[in-house]
């Protein structure tokens, strides 16, 4: 049962998560790093990135130009070359190409995160959830490494409508595959986790084509698996084909008899094979997350697992209508949906700038928001100031939070992912600030929230700001 509305928190379930990136424990000290999150922010479980590429997941900030350096840590840029911040066992990796995968930071020679972390943060009653998201390699906005040492990775590589190698590898090659099944399952059995995160960010193909992108995954693993459930690979192909003609020619200035949207569903309808495929790529998305709650769970059958919710599913109409949130409790003990508030604004626009290029273009910007947030369910700044203000914690929050409450019904925990410095990437980003950390964090419990994970990264995070958290946790006797 979630809290109800206005009680306070039960401080025996208590659940204050941050997520971290490696390079903290060594910039500033696995102890000193525990006293500011324990003592100073009141945070009691670690959500710890343990493999990426990406400088938002393992690195330290990557918005230093534009946003500066935090008030803690090293103030200069990480030559991040990405990888495992923990040593993998070689016995879990003979049936995959990605054996060799270690971080090749000279940082971190000689150390395993988790080793560092676990029996220093148990010593205090701490809690350490290893965090992942994929994509793993490159990641637009995310810092991704300039180069990835993995040989024969490119071969891995979604194929798209033209045939060609993608920016991503395919979920469908078995060996990228179980690459993922036993890097989990390597630190799930030798490591004594209290939980495990996932985040699973990628694009579908009706997503792709309306950002203006050309969709996959034609690989032949793919094209396997289709025709095993009984697709017809290339009539799907064909579809989405014409569907990207028609998104090219509308971001290129076509105008259409009928209007952009009108014509979009005209082509839509006419090719319902684009929409067998987007089904077949949605199911076999779905089907490694829950591959991964099968496999934590037979490890360790009492293990929390939970989903880390990308923003764009409740930004995105087309996404909201694919992930809803009952199902979603089927394959995880928790979730945890991203409202980075102060950056939510600049994320939206963006969001409504995809559409507005294709399907939406007949739109007037106001008029577009006017809609989608009725539909949404948003009550937020108008159009022309929404970058700037962001977005409210005591609307966005609470609403995304009693959202997600109702979606799933009881059946699993809601921690609400809260914004502390997410990167910005426009100067007239909304900055952040104390008192929006405090209004988020008591958003979150006024709303019945189980608990909150504050992110992206405690290595960008201002402790002035986090000072915000603190504030919140003690007026709810939480600290």
């Amino acid at each position: 049962m979630h809290n109800t509305e206005g009680s306070r928190p039960d401080p025996a379930k208590k659940f204050v998560g941050v997520q971290i990136s490696p390079i903290s424990f060594v910039d500033e000290g696995v102890d000193a790093v525990l006293d500011t999150l324990q003592d100073r922010v009141g945070a009691n479980v670690l959500m710890l990135g343990t493999v990426s590429w990406l400088g938002l997941k393992s690195g330290r900030s990557i918005s230093h130009e534009l946003d500066g350096w935090p008030d803690h840590g090293v103030p200069e840029p990480y030559q991040m070359r990405g990888g495992a911040y923990f040593d993998p066992d070689p016995r879990y990796y003979r049936d995959t190409f990605m054996a060799d995968y270690r971080s090749r930071d000279p940082e971190f020679t000689g150390k395993d995160v988790l080793k560092m972390v676990i029996p220093a943060a148990h010593a205090r009653g701490m809690k350490v959830y290893v965090e992942l998201m994929e994509p793993f390699f490159k990641y637009a906005g995310h810092g991704s490494a300039a180069a990835v040492e993995i040989p024969t990775l490119p071969q891995a590589m979604e194929v798209d409508l033209f045939g060609r190698l993608g920016g991503e590898p395919s979920t469908s090659n078995p060996g990228y595959r179980t690459w993922i099944h036993s890097m989990i399952e390597d630190q799930v059995r030798n490591h004594d986790l209290d939980g495990f995160m996932w985040c699973n960010e990628r694009n579908s193909p009706l997503d792709t084509l309306i950002q203006g992108g050309c969709p996959g995954d034609f690989s032949a693993p793919a094209r396997a698996e289709a025709e095993s459930r009984g697709v017809n690979v290339e009539a799907c192909r064909q579809a989405l084909l014409r569907l990207y003609d028609f998104c090219q020619e509308a971001a290129a200035g076509k105008s259409f008899a009928d209007g952009n949207l009108i014509a979009f569903l005209r082509v839509l309808l006419e090719n319902p094979e684009a929409l067998i495929w987007e089904k077949f790529w949605l199911e076999r998305n779905k089907d490694l997350d829950r591959e991964l709650y099968g496999l934590v769970k037979w490890c360790k059958p009492t293990l929390p697992f939970g989903l880390n919710i990308w923003n764009r599913n409740h930004f995105n109409i087309l996404r909201r209508a694919q992930w809803p949130w009952a199902e979603q409790t089927r394959y995880a003990d928790f979730v945890k949906p991203i409202t980075y508030q102060h950056q939510a604004g600049e994320v939206w626009a963006k969001e409504l700038g995809f559409f507005r290029k294709t399907v939406l273009r007949d739109f007037a910007p106001a008029e577009a928001q006017a809609a989608l947030f009725h539909i949404l369910g948003f009550d937020e700044a108008p159009w022309d100031a929404i970058v700037s203000a962001g977005m409210d914690p005591d609307t966005y929050v609470y609403g995304q939070c009693a959202d997600a409450l109702r979606g799933v019904e009881g059946k699993a925990d809601v921690y609400m992912g809260i914004g502390v410095d997410a990167p910005r990437s426009r100067p007239d980003t909304a900055k952040m600030t104390a008192d929006i950390a405090y209004r988020s964090v008591m958003a979150t419990y006024r709303a019945g929230g189980h608990g909150v994970v504050l992110s992206p990264n405690y290595s960008s995070m201002r402790l002035t700001h986090l000072d915000g958290v603190a504030r919140a946790l003690t007026e709810l006797g939480l600290k």
